[in-house]
C-alpha cells in the first residue's frame, strides 16, 4: 500500500539530511509504527508521504507515484497531524461537510458516517459550535472524524493520541484495527512506545534520518520491551 524508495530531504544550506535514503514498505492491512527521538526525521518523512513538502526519491501509494500522480494519491490517504490546526471560523459540521465536498463523498453516506463517528467520539452535540470554542481534544476528535469519513486506503497519523482522553484513545485504536481488517494500512508515529508495541504489526526505528532497525514487532524486540530496545539503539 505504501512504498518509500530512497527518500531523502535536505533543509537549509548545510547539506545535513533530515531524512537520508530511507526505504520501507507498509503492506495492505498492516499497522506500521514509526519511532525515533525528537529530530530523527519522523515528521519530515510523514510530511513527505502526505505531499506537504518536496523530497528526493519516490513514494508509491497504492501503486501510484506521489510525484507523478499527487492528486490521485492524496485521494487515497488521510492525515491526522500532531497539532489539529483547522478553520476556527467554521462550525464542526461545516468543516466535516467541507472535507466531504473535497473527497466527493455522497451526501447520504456522508451523513451516516458523520453521525456514526461523532456519536462514537462523543462530539455530536458540539458539531453546531464554532471550532474556535473547541478544546484541543475536541479538535483532535474532529480531525479524526474528518479522516475517517472518506474511508482512506492509507491512514497516516503523527502522535494521534495527544490530547485524547483514555476512552477516545481506546476507541481510535479499535477503529484502526477494524480498518486494517478490511484492508486499510496504517502508518503512525508515536512516542508512547507501549502503544506501538501492543498495536503494531511491524516497527521501524529512525535515527538521524536513517532507518536503523525494522521488522515484525515481536521479532525485533525479542524478550525485551520496545522501550528498552529503543533506548539501547539511542545509547540512552
Amino acid at each position: 500500500m505504501l512504498k518509500i524508495n530512497n527518500l531523502s530531504k535536505i533543509y537549509g544550506n548545510n547539506n545535513k539530511k533530515a531524512v537520508d535514503n530511507l526505504s520501507l514498505e507498509v503492506k495492505p492491512g498492516e499497522i506500521y509504527g514509526f519511532i525515533g527521538h525528537n529530530g530523527a526525521g519522523k515528521t519530515t518523512t510523514i510530511k513527505s508521504i502526505v505531499g506537504i513538502i518536496d523530497f528526493d526519491g519516490d513514494i508509491i501509494i497504492d501503486g501510484l507515484s506521489l510525484k507523478e500522480n499527487p492528486i490521485e494519491c492524496k485521494k487515497k490517504i488521510a492525515y491526522i497531524p500532531d497539532s489539529p490546526d483547522i478553520y476556527d471560523a467554521l462550525t464542526g459540521i461545516q468543516y466535516l461537510n467541507f472535507i466531504g465536498d473535497i473527497f466527493e463523498i455522497p451526501l447520504k453516506e456522508r451523513q451516516e458516517l458523520i453521525n456514526k463517528y461523532s456519536e462514537i467520539f462523543k462530539l455530536k452535540d458540539n458539531l453546531v459550535d464554532l471550532i474556535s470554542t473547541y478544546s484541543h481534544g475536541m479538535k483532535q476528535k474532529l480531525v479524526i472524524i474528518s479522516a475517517l469519513i472518506h474511508k482512506p486506503k492509507l491512514l497516516i497519523l503523527d502522535e494521534p493520541f495527544v490530547g485524547l482522553d483514555p476512552k477516545a484513545a481506546f476507541t481510535l485504536k479499535s477503529i484502526m484495527k477494524d480498518m486494517c481488517s478490511e484492508g486499510t494500512s496504517v502508518f503512525f508515529s508515536s512516542h508512547v512506545l507501549e502503544v506501538v508495541e501492543k498495536l503494531c504489526d511491524r516497527v521501524g526505528i529512525i535515527k538521524e534520518g536513517k532507518l536503523v532497525l525494522e521488522g515484525k514487532t515481536s521479532k525485533i524486540i525479542g524478550h525485551k520491551s520496545l522501550e528498552s530496545l529503543f533506548l539501547e539503539l539511542n545509547n540512552e
